[in-house]
């Protein structure tokens, strides 16, 4: 920013200015706020144009009218933390005669008390009474700000009685700068430095009296709500003729004294002025701090009390809702990489790793989101995002493949058509030319995921191309063409099994993607969970740090009595520290059973995926093998009935010497028979047993998987117990036996429904149902 501008104007009513705002929203650093208040015409704003490092920005009025306005801003990159912006609010001058409706006065003090993380309170002359009563605002910081929200109070007087512990959390470092010093730093004759002369100007004296307490309010609330104070003691800089121009006056004409104390002036608000943070210790970006403004602006023109709880709600549902959208932008992007068509292994590895990214970023940005509300959004998010680019991906291939596939069948379509297969041997011809096209089709890489798909549809489509070349090729005998009409349905049957294992291994690897997303998010919510209650359990000890020290030196003093305020405060806020140690307890808890849930829902919606799939695959095997026995028998029969009529021809002419070799044919043909039905009933159920065993070893996975629940939950409710936390009822899961049961008559229709559908009551069906009653026969499911 090359200039200040201003943020929040104050023309009767406070408004947040949309250019000031937008600028600030576009500072994604972390901010280290300054702002200065005191009285109109004081020097305010040299002090920070000295910390802006520039000789002129902020306006320098050399009259007795106030120049600044409302609340100005001026963005620099931060002198010695290149990783944070350094953000100077000068405010309008306090006490300005000329305003004459001056409540908006205390508005602006308690905005820069809100906005900064250091303030800077600006007077003259030296800390006397009237210095420290001209501070009035301060007293009335509890009517201008709220912690919490109403709704989290249990009265408007425990509200009251909490504000001084709560305040000291979340208020900014205090430093008092006194210009035009002209006296010496002495108390009683001693020497003291500029913090013990600030320390002894806030000293509160003893009694009960009213002018006492008059005396004692401003001073206590300094006390009190900055714990963090600093005092810097500034000689007049040059000679009052020249006062008049001070932005004008070169360095070297500046008194030595001054120009030290404002050398140290800078060194100290550069190194200890801290960044910005919001409730729960949450450090706040130039992006959160315009968020902050116009909340606070808002709330206060519509005539309420500004609310820190509120305000950080607001900007909890605002920057989590920008950090879901940030992440997906980022998977979004890192997926624009990827050029389709590509293979499954390839895709999911890019999904995991721009899911895994765009996790990272949401959580970078996101803060409070401790039921997982935002980061599930995102991941429903990603998981649209990747189904489109998988049915993108898929399409991609597909029309690949398809193009492919006609290009190398062209030469096979013109030599059909010159007729060149169309002659005696023309069908072997084919099948090498085919068989050229599936080598060089199969050696093409980067088909992507419909390659097999689209082969098989291919091969259908060709099959009748292929019967028509077989059956008009005259070299063939009939027995040839049954055996080439074998093994075309067995080429089509493996390449069938080949586009089934493809989809298998799709929907494995898709559900592996789904789980492994859903353990990195997770793991990313505990340790957001747990760097945040980290933060807000520094930011209660230094709270307690501050009132212990602030006790001692109370009791020292021989104020007792506000030494036990004191003591109640400490234990409220030793209180807070506990009830965040039991917070954290519980939503620790609570996101182990998240995630034992989220892992058994992923566990028996793959079993059930898995058990779905095979029961259809053996129902397709039984129907096919229905099928070729049926078809099978039908040869046997026409082969069986053409003998007959032979033998009775042969009989009727008289050839009773080949009687006897028919008759042996027809046995032998009869063996056949019963040789091939006993062969097909032996493959299967080498078959079923072959997918019973799959099952059985998803059962047995999914019981170890829930045996190992089992022990978790175990150590974890004994852990609980020797801690004395409640353990949740037991009794509120179903039992053992319950879901075991439920399971085994899941398995146990899932298996026999194809057979009851076919109405076959034979060995083979009693057997396969015997097996598979067997197999899903096992401990039940806990």
């Amino acid at each position: 920013m090359e200039s200040p501008m201003c943020l929040i104007e104050n023309a009767g009513t406070l408004r947040v200015v949309p250019e000031a705002l937008s600028y600030l929203m576009g500072v994604s650093q972390p901010v280290v706020v300054v702002a200065i208040v005191g009285l109109y015409r004081t020097g305010k704003s040299y002090l920070l144009n000295k910390l802006a490092g520039k000789q002129k920005g902020f306006a320098l009025g050399a009259t007795i009218q106030s120049k600044t306005k409302g609340i100005w801003m001026w963005c620099v990159p931060h002198p010695v933390k290149k990783d944070q912006t350094l953000v100077l609010l000068d405010t309008e001058g306090l006490g300005d005669v000329e305003k004459g409706d001056q409540k908006n006065d205390a508005w602006i003090f308690a905005l820069s008390i809100l906005l900064s993380s250091t303030l800077v309170y600006n007077s003259r002359g030296t800390i006397d009474n009237q210095a420290v009563e001209n501070l009035q605002y301060v007293t009335e910081l509890t009517e201008r700000i709220k912690v919490k929200s109403p709704a989290s109070t249990s009265s408007a007087e425990d509200d009251d009685d909490e504000a001084d512990a709560q305040f000291v959390q979340f208020f900014p470092s205090f430093v008092w700068a006194v210009r035009d010093f002209t006296l010496l730093l002495e108390i009683d004759g001693k020497k003291v430095n500029d913090a013990e002369y600030l320390e002894h100007a806030l000293a509160l004296k003893k009694g009960r009296d009213r002018k006492t307490v008059d005396y004692n309010l401003p001073r206590e609330c300094i006390r009190n709500y900055f714990p963090t104070r600093r005092c810097f003691v500034f000689e007049t800089p040059a000679a009052p003729d020249k006062m008049a121009h001070l932005e004008s006056i070169e360095e070297s004409q500046l008194s030595p004294s001054f120009k030290a104390v404002s050398l140290m002036f800078c060194k100290y608000i550069y190194q200890e002025s801290p960044v910005k943070r919001v409730k729960g210790g949450l450090p706040v970006t130039g992006r959160m701090l315009g968020h902050l403004a116009k909340t606070y602006v808002e709330t206060i023109a519509s005539g309420g009390v500004p609310c820190l709880e509120n305000a950080v709600v607001a900007l909890t549902q605002i920057e989590n809702e920008a950090a879901v959208q940030e992440g997906l932008q980022v998977y979004r992007n890192g997926m624009k990489e990827v050029t389709f068509p590509v293979g499954m292994e390839e895709i999911s590895k890019q999904h995991r790793h721009w899911d895994s990214q765009a996790i990272k970023a949401f959580s970078n940005r996101s803060f409070k989101d401790e039921k997982g509300e935002y980061m599930k959004k995102l991941l429903e998010a990603i998981n649209e995002v990747y189904a489109a680019l998988l049915a993108e991906n898929e399409e991609a291939s597909e029309e690949l493949c398809r193009q492919l596939l006609s290009q190398l069948s062209q030469p096979m379509a013109t030599k059909l058509e010159n007729g060149s297969y169309a002659k005696p041997g023309g069908y072997e011809l084919y099948c090498v030319d085919r068989q050229a096209l599936l080598d060089e089709y199969n050696r093409k890489p980067n088909k992507g995921v419909k390659t097999e798909e689209v082969l098989e549809n291919f091969l259908k489509e060709k099959h009748a191309e292929s019967t028509s070349v077989m059956q008009a090729d005259k070299q063939l005998t009939e027995k040839e063409k049954k055996i080439h009409e074998e093994r075309e349905r067995a080429a089509l049957l493996a390449q069938q099994k080949k586009v089934e294992e493809e989809k298998r291994l799709e929907m494995e690897k898709t559900l592996e993607d789904e789980r492994k997303s859903h353990e990195k998010a997770l793991q990313m919510l505990r340790e957001k969970m747990e760097d945040e209650l980290a933060c807000q359990k520094k930011e209660t000890e230094m709270a307690i740090d501050c009132k212990l020290k602030e006790q001692r030196d109370l009791m020292e003093k021989g104020f007792k009595e506000k030494a036990e305020v004191m003591k109640q405060e400490i234990d409220n806020l030793k209180a807070e520290k506990d009830k965040e140690k039991e917070e954290l307890t519980s939503l620790k808890l609570e996101q182990e059973k998240r995630r034992e849930t989220q892992e058994r829902q992923i566990a028996e919606q793959m079993l059930e995926e898995q058990s779905l799939r095979h029961q259809e695959t053996v129902h397709h095997l039984k129907e096919k093998m229905k099928r070729e026995a049926a078809e099978a028998q039908q040869e046997m029969e026409l082969a069986l009935q053409s003998k007959l009529q032979e033998q009775n021809v042969l009989m009727a002419t008289g050839f009773k010497a080949k009687e006897a070799a028919m008759e042996e044919e027809i046995q032998r043909l009869q063996v056949g028979m019963n040789e091939a039905k006993q062969k097909r009933e032996m493959d299967m159920m080498g078959t079923v047993k072959d997918v019973m065993t799959v099952i059985s070893t998803g059962l047995d996975t999914y019981y170890g998987y829930k045996k190992t629940r089992e022990q978790r939950k175990l150590l974890a409710q004994k852990h609980q117990m020797s801690k004395g936390v409640k353990t949740p009822r037991q009794d509120a899961n179903p039992t053992k036996n319950q879901l075991g049961s439920s399971v085994q008559n899941k398995s146990a229709q899932g298996v026999s429904t194809p057979s009851q559908k076919d109405g076959s009551s034979g060995n083979l069906d009693a057997s396969w149902e015997t097996q598979a009653t067997s197999q899903t026969e096992g401990p039940p499911i806990s």
